[in-house]
């Protein structure tokens, strides 16, 4: 089983930037696929940005060119640096994994982007 702990979040103004951070419980190596998906209210939970297998990444197109994932080896951790964030970027954002067949999910973290 896979433990994900985010940090990160909170209330920046629109253009600002933000950085979440997800430590995992097991090797990256271990992982298949892991990054970050988000949902905001009234809205169904969508995929923000997620490493996959041989470094491959997958971004939202909302967010292309201004969300960068990135991770930390050694520290089994995954980044998401946010930039040019805009209000419609404001969402609950969930790290995910998936390992195997399993699917995993941090607790929540809210992103408020707001004047």
């Amino acid at each position: 089983q896979v433990q994900l702990v985010p940090s990160g979040g909170g209330l920046v103004q629109p253009g600002g930037s933000l950085r979440l951070s997800c430590a995992a419980s097991a090797s990256i190596f271990s992982i298949y696929a892991m990054g970050w998906y988000r949902q905001a209210p009234e809205k169904q939970r969508e995929l923000v940005a997620v490493f996959t297998s041989g470094d491959r990444t997958n971004y939202a197109d909302s967010v292309k060119g201004r969300f960068t994932i990135s991770r930390d080896n050694a520290k089994n951790t995954v980044y998401l640096l946010m930039n040019s964030l805009k209000p419609e970027d404001t969402a609950v954002y969930y790290c995910y994994a998936r390992q195997g067949p399993n699917n995993y999910w941090g607790q929540g973290t809210q992103v408020t982007v707001s004047s």
